[in-house]
Formats: structure tokens, C-alpha cells, sequence
């Protein structure tokens, strides 16, 4: 078997990759680097979670529409300078609860003493076989936690809480675009080696994939991956809904150097 390698196209500009780079949870990647635990001593980090200190309630539970405000602040929070000065997820998680391919049912809060501090939200997504066909799927993204609670199972916890909805309501496939070290753990794999890819044929090294009715993807040589088109907005509205929140500063940090790497990585 020839070994999977990557390769990262430092020639194109961050823009030019074959999705929206909100929609990339780095969720879409959907999702901050910050927030996914990466104790990688941790085997449950639901339980993490869960357990943590004995004093502090916790919960996950379906996020309602007074927490929407509370949930983009804490999104703005999480992401911004993260992977461009500044951020849009917070902007791209007013347009998700408005859209038709919103899916409310795998969205859910983490709160600790009644304070919400983790966030996951859901869409629709298809995947397309040979033979021009579509499944629907499910995407998640933005995914995002509060700083001070990073890297203590928040974010492991909401995934496999939502995870296990998906499969209750027959979801062959969560996909995403996102960091494969945030992932992996969680069962991820990478487009190529389910045979997914883009829409033009392409395998980005960050789009992954959670098969959860096994041997789906063995029934086409290749699928094309297609998020919904909630991702796709001008920049512009993004300045305009910001200027709501108090006023950030708006910075460079390495971490967005390395985003726009990841974005331009694809495996062959």
C-alpha cells in the first residue's frame, strides 16, 4: 500500500482554499485550536468533564434561544486573533440559527454553575457518490469554549454528546473541517483514507471524518463532500454585525500562520 502523504501548497493565498475558511470548525475548520482538550493522557473526557471539581455543577444541554447572545459572545471570546485578526464564527453562528439547514436538535450548551461556557452547533452537509446520489450528513461548527475552561473536557464532552444523538437519529457521518490533532481521538479520519474529498476532487489534510454506520463509505470509490451554503458570506458583514460587541483589539498571533498552513495542506 502506498503510504498517504502530505502536501502543503505554500503558493496559494489562505483564501483560495476549496472551502470557506469560517466554515472550517477548524466547524466548521470549525473549530478554535484552543478549544478541543488535548490531554492525551485523557481517554474520557466526558467524564473529565463531568467529574472535574465535585463543588461546580455541570451540564450539557440543548442550547434555547435566550443563551444566543450569551453563545456568541462566548464564540467571539473563544476565536478572535485566533486565525485572522480578529474573527467571524460568531457572525457565522447568528447566520447557522437562521438558515434552513440549521439542525437545533445537536445543538448544545455546556454550562458549569449555570454559566455557559462551551458551545457546539450543528448543520446539514451531503456527501455525493458515483453515481450523483446524496446523503445527507452532519456538520458541526463553530465548536468553541471558554478560555478559562480550555483543556479540561469541555469540548471532548460536547462532541461525544452530540455524537451519540447523531446516532440515534441515523446520521451515517459527522463531517467537518478542523485540526487533525483536535480530532483524531475522537475517532476522526481523514477524507482520503474514507475516499471523500471536495466537491472538486480535492483532499484537504483538515477535512475529517466520523463514520458512525460502519461500511457506509465502502459502498462508492468516492464520495464529494458539500457543507451548506450558510459558510459562504461576504467579509464585509462580518465588520458590520461586529461593530454590536464591545470593541477588541485586533492583532497577529503565530497561530494564524499556522491555520493558513493547514488550510493549504492537502494529502495525496
Amino acid at each position: 500500500m502506498r503510504p498517504t502523504t502530505v502536501k502543503v501548497d505554500c503558493g496559494k493565498a489562505a483564501g483560495e482554499f476549496p472551502f470557506p475558511e469560517n466554515g472550517l470548525s477548524l466547524n466548521t475548520l470549525d473549530v478554535d485550536i484552543n478549544t478541543i482538550i488535548r490531554d492525551e493522557h485523557s481517554t474520557d473526557s466526558n467524564a473529565m468533564f463531568s467529574q472535574g471539581s465535585n463543588a461546580l455543577k455541570k451540564t450539557i444541554r440543548s442550547e434555547n434561544e435566550a443563551d444566543r447572545l450569551d453563545v456568541e459572545v462566548l464564540t467571539r471570546e473563544a476565536f478572535w486573533n485566533l486565525y485572522r485578526p480578529g474573527c467571524d464564527e460568531h457572525y457565522t453562528t447568528h447566520l447557522i440559527r437562521g438558515h434552513g439547514d440549521f439542525l437545533p436538535d445537536l445543538t448544545f450548551v455546556a454550562e458549569v454553575d449555570g454559566e455557559i461556557v462551551g458551545s457546539i452547533i450543528y448543520t446539514r452537509s451531503w456527501v455525493i457518490d458515483e453515481l450523483d446520489e446524496r446523503v445527507e450528513t452532519a456538520t458541526f461548527g463553530p465548536l468553541c469554549v471558554h478560555p478559562a475552561w480550555q483543556r479540561r473536557g469541555v469540548g471532548s464532552a460536547l462532541i461525544g454528546h452530540s455524537r451519540a444523538l447523531a446516532v440515534e437519529k441515523g446520521y451515517p457521518a459527522i463531517i467537518i473541517l478542523g485540526d487533525p490533532h483536535n480530532y483524531c481521538k475522537h475517532g476522526f479520519k481523514t477524507g482520503k483514507d474514507l475516499g471523500v474529498c471536495t466537491l472538486d476532487g480535492k483532499y484537504p489534510l483538515g477535512l475529517l471524518v466520523l463514520e458512525l454506520r460502519q461500511g457506509f463509505f465502502a459502498s462508492s470509490q468516492q464520495w464529494k463532500f458539500q457543507t451548506s451554503e450558510v459558510y459562504e458570506f461576504d467579509a464585509a458583514q462580518v465588520e458590520v454585525y461586529d461593530a454590536r460587541f464591545p470593541p477588541k483589539e485586533k492583532k497577529y498571533q503565530y497561530s494564524q500562520e499556522l491555520f493558513a498552513m493547514l488550510v493549504r495542506a492537502v494529502v495525496e
